[in-house]
């Protein structure tokens, strides 16, 4: 591997002495397969010298962060210019972003274990939820995450779940929504522990009647109006990402998946290659809450973005999602990628929302085909509503029509 590096022969000799020779062109040549440029693998290999010879002094190779920690900084030398001085945080992160990938690929790398306080009950709780309930990856998610942020804040006064009490509950969700929480917020992180303290009841870790104890704000349906983008904003930021740079190429058809299409986070995350027909020109989508697939037609300028994309920007690699990152390992697009994607671009353009991340695009759309006068039915169908109530609320939001309706003189009706 080293010699398609292009090295001369001193600098081919000065790789191939220093330790884990094989192990370190083994990793290359992994790089080199999913996709990384000549230019990448080069400064990696350049940086695996100084790490390889610094783990050379441990006894042994099963490497957990302290160890690591411990050999990242020391030596001296023009040898170490690619790194800051080496006692310095900054060093250390460079460091572990070297070593790290590279004693994963090997095996080498022992994960540390954190332990959540109650971790044993929350992990039987969330099998009880996948296996018995059916619930999905993402609720179980949602649930798990106000839960375990309920526990850190309990653990803290060193008692048991059986000594829990309903005012450990209320000042929890005091101290929440006095501080980060909406109401909303509230009333899904009361719900969520309602929900659990009532199983733990039942397997006897809990007191019985704590999670009757759990009072949530009352959220009335329909008091909060989805809140997006105006449609001239939108047309702005698409019109920002035609240009021909790699970063723009791969944002358009993401922005335009959830502008146009409605899709949520989770349905553009999980879009794969197979997904697209373009034989037919048909876009399926597994629907998050129906589950099950939708199809929709393949514009021709959604089709043309991610040709665009696929043809000039997306690596190829073993990963079958369709948006993936621009630089190595070139991963899937997490939804906090998504996120952050939106909401930047929103920003950079100086637009005034409540929400500025992918949802507020849904919502935009929605908006859209009301003020073009589709029924509910239609739109709900075109944002893969499981209920009319859900596509209800978009009714509220059609300002134009409800100012029509206020105008309509009823004098010669009476």
């Amino acid at each position: 591997m080293f010699e398609e590096l292009h090295l001369c022969a001193w600098a081919l000799a000065r790789h191939l002495n220093a330790p884990f020779a094989n192990e370190r062109a083994r990793y290359l040549s992994y790089c080199a397969e999913r996709g990384d440029s000549q230019a990448t693998l080069a400064s990696k290999a350049n940086r695996l010298i100084y790490v390889a010879r610094q783990l050379s002094k441990c006894p042994e190779l099963d490497v957990a962060i302290e160890r690591l920690r411990t050999v990242s900084c020391g030596g001296k030398g023009s040898e170490y210019a690619w790194i800051q001085e080496l006692n310095t945080r900054w060093s250390q992160k460079k460091f572990f972003g070297v070593a790290r990938p590279w004693l994963r690929f090997l095996g080498w790398w022992s994960e540390p274990t954190v332990l959540e306080p109650f971790q044993e009950q929350l992990d039987e709780y969330c099998h009880w939820m996948r296996d018995l309930r059916g619930m999905t990856e993402m609720t179980i998610d949602t649930e798990r995450r106000y839960v375990t942020q309920f526990f850190r804040w309990y653990a803290a006064k060193q008692r048991s779940l059986s000594e829990a009490q309903p005012i450990d509950i209320d000042r929890y969700l005091a101290e929440g929504g006095a501080t980060r929480w909406r109401r909303i917020s509230v009333r899904d992180v009361a719900t969520a522990l309602r929900a659990f303290f009532r199983y733990g009841a039942i397997r006897g870790w809990s007191p019985l009647h704590l999670a009757d104890s759990i009072q949530a704000p009352r959220v009335y349906t329909g008091e909060t109006l989805p809140s997006g983008p105006d449609w001239t904003d939108v047309r702005r930021m698409l019109a920002a990402t035609n240009t021909k740079r790699a970063k723009d190429l791969r944002d358009r058809p993401i922005l335009m998946l959830f502008a146009i299409y409605g899709l949520r986070v989770t349905e553009v995350a999980r879009l794969r290659l197979e997904d697209f027909d373009w034989e037919h020109r048909l876009l399926h989508v597994t629907r998050v809450k129906r589950r099950g697939p939708q199809t929709y037609p393949l514009l021709p300028s959604m089709s043309e973005a991610l040709i665009r994309y696929l043809k000039t920007v997306r690596r190829r690699c073993a990963h079958r999602e369709v948006f993936l990152g621009l630089r190595s390992p070139f991963l899937p697009l997490a939804h906090g990628g998504l996120y952050s994607l939106v909401s930047r671009r929103l920003t950079a353009l100086g637009v005034r929302t409540a929400h500025h991340g992918p949802h507020s695009l849904r919502h935009a759309c929605a908006a859209r085909l009301v003020a073009e006068g589709l029924s509910l039915k239609v739109i709900g169908d075109h944002l893969g509503h499981r209920s009319a109530s859900a596509t209800r609320i978009y009714a509220k939001v059609d300002l134009s029509a409800l100012r029509e309706v206020a105008a309509f003189d009823l004098g010669e009706l009476l």
